[in-house]
C-alpha cells in the first residue's frame, strides 16, 4: 500500500514541474445536484489532465541509466501526452504506444512534443508492444501499475485534503486505478472520515469486474472512453481500491457524455467523458447518502475536442 509519506515525497519532487490546480466550490453543480459540490480542477493541469503528476514523479525518480535508455508508455491518450511533454522537458527520449482508437488530438500532441508514437490495433496490442520494447531496453512508465506513478497521482488527493471545505464523499474516475489509488491513500491519511467512490463507464469496467472476481481479470473493452479503457487493472491498484474505496459505480457512455455537456453548462468547464461520468455517479451517491451529502469531484481531464464532443452528442441523441 502506498503510504502518505511516499505521496508527500512525490509532491516535493514534482513541485515546480506541475500546477497546483484549483479546488473550488461550484455553485452551478451544487444547484444541479441539490447538495454542496466542490471540484478539483485537474483539467487545468499541465497537459490537460492529472497524468502529468505521475509521469513527472516517475521520470524524476528514474536513474541516469534509465533516462539515457529512453522511456516507453502505453496510453489511451492522456498518459501518452503527459509522458511526451514531461520527457521533453527533462530531455528524455520517449516512445508512446497507443491503440488506433486513441483520440487523434492525443496522438498529434504526443508527436508534437517530440515522442515517437507507435499505433496498434487495440489496447491489448498496445500493452504487448510496450512489454516488448521494455524487454529491448527501454524504461517503462506504466500508466497505473507503478508505485511512483500512483504516489504522483496521489498528490491530487493531498491538495484536495488541504484545500477543500467540508466534504463527505469524493468521486474519482477509474481506468487502471492509479488516480483513485493515490487519492484514496491520501484521503485515508488526511481525511479518514471521507468516503471515496470510483466511477467507470460500461465497456471499460476493469475494476468493478476485478472486485466481483476477487482479483484482476481481463475485460472486453467497448466504451467510447478510451482514456478509461484499461484491459485489466493491476494487483497493486486492485489492492488499494478493495481496501480504501466504498464502491465502484458504472455508468453508460451516453450518461458520461451527457455529464460532460452538463459540466460545460453548469460548472463552466470543458471536460472529456472520463470526467463527465462523475455527474451521473454523483446523482447516485447523493440519492444514497441523502441531503447531508457534501460532494467532491476530481475533474480529471479536459482533452476532448469540440468535434469529439459534438460527434458523441449526435451519436447519443443529446443535442
Amino acid at each position: 500500500m502506498i503510504q502518505i509519506s511516499r505521496i508527500e515525497a512525490a509532491a516535493e519532487r514534482i513541485a515546480g514541474h506541475v500546477v497546483r490546480t484549483p479546488t473550488v466550490p461550484s455553485p452551478g453543480l451544487s444547484e444541479l445536484l441539490g447538495v454542496p459540490v466542490t471540484a478539483k480542477l485537474e483539467l487545468l493541469q499541465r497537459t490537460g489532465s492529472f497524468k502529468a503528476r505521475g509521469a513527472a514523479a516517475k521520470l524524476l525518480s528514474v536513474g541516469e541509466a534509465g533516462r539515457a535508455a529512453g522511456v516507453v508508455a502505453v496510453s489511451g491518450g492522456n498518459h501518452g501526452i503527459a509522458l511526451a511533454v514531461m520527457a521533453a522537458a527533462l530531455d528524455v527520449k520517449a516512445t508512446v504506444v497507443m491503440p488506433r482508437s486513441a483520440p487523434a488530438r492525443a496522438v498529434e500532441t504526443a508527436r508534437s512534443a517530440g515522442a515517437s508514437v507507435r499505433l496498434t490495433d487495440d489496447m491489448d496490442g498496445a500493452f504487448a508492444l510496450m512489454t516488448r520494447l521494455r524487454d529491448e531496453g527501454l524504461t517503462p512508465v506504466h500508466p497505473f501499475d507503478d508505485p511512483e506513478v500512483i504516489a504522483g497521482q496521489g498528490t491530487v488527493g493531498l491538495e484536495f485534503a488541504a484545500d477543500a471545505g467540508d466534504v463527505t464523499d469524493v468521486l474519482v474516475s477509474i481506468g487502471g486505478g492509479g488516480l483513485i489509488s493515490g487519492v484514496a491513500a491520501a484521503l485515508r491519511a488526511r481525511r479518514p472520515g471521507v468516503r471515496v467512490w470510483g466511477v467507470e463507464t460500461q465497456g471499460a469496467q476493469a475494476m468493478s469486474e476485478a472486485l466481483a472476481a476477487g482479483g484482476p481479470v481481463p475485460v472486453a473493452l467497448s466504451s467510447i472512453v478510451s482514456t478509461l479503457s484499461a484491459p485489466t487493472v493491476s494487483p497493486l491498484t486492485y489492492e488499494h481500491v478493495s481496501e480504501l474505496v466504498t464502491e465502484v459505480l458504472v455508468v453508460p457512455d451516453r450518461e458520461a457524455v451527457r455529464g460532460s455537456l452538463e459540466l460545460a453548462e453548469h460548472a463552466k468547464v470543458w471536460t472529456e467523458p472520463a470526467a463527465g461520468c462523475l455527474l451521473p455517479a454523483a446523482r447516485q451517491v447523493r440519492e444514497r447518502v441523502g441531503d447531508g451529502a457534501r460532494l467532491g469531484l476530481v475533474v480529471c481531464g479536459g482533452n476532448a475536442t469540440f468535434e469529439d464532443t459534438s460527434a458523441w452528442a449526435d451519436r447519443f441523441g443529446l443535442r
